[in-house]
């Protein structure tokens, strides 16, 4: 039987923040690993095949890429460290995707190939715009 610590136990009686990784923590993680293999897959086959049509887009892909990965893994471990790297990267994903999603609507020569974030998500229904609302909100629900 594992040793319990006071990182992964849970005081019922004088904590009322949830398990990050309970309940829609659970969802929340399992979306942001959808779009981490999303990512990953299309930022691959786009720097692996057409690199020279658009590198800045491709680039973007897979800085998109690691931002979901770290999410995802931050989402789905416990303690006080986990949880500040899951809000730096929500964080992160956010203005990327503000970021990206700006420019590509006014520079749409820089980009000429779409990115994940480009036009906020809009290839992906733009659940890029709403998943790091949601981890931030989240999160802060389930601050240690």
């Amino acid at each position: 039987m594992p040793e319990e610590t006071e990182e992964n136990t849970v005081d019922t009686a004088t904590d009322t923040h949830p398990d990050k990784t309970s309940g829609p923590g659970r969802i929340l993680v399992a979306v942001y690993a959808i779009f981490a293999l999303a990512a990953t897959s299309r930022a691959a086959v786009q720097i692996s095949t057409k690199f020279h049509e658009a590198p800045l887009a491709y680039v973007l892909s897979a800085f998109a890429a690691v931002v979901y990965l770290l999410a995802t893994v931050a989402l789905a471990r416990r303690g006080a460290g986990w949880w500040r790297i899951a809000l730096l990267a929500c964080g992160i994903e956010l203005l990327g995707v503000l970021t990206v999603g700006t420019f590509s609507l006014f520079d749409r020569a820089a980009f000429p190939h779409a990115t994940v974030w480009s036009v906020y998500g809009q290839g992906y229904l733009f659940i890029p715009l709403v998943l790091p609302v949601i981890g931030l909100f989240w999160l802060r629900r389930t601050k240690p």
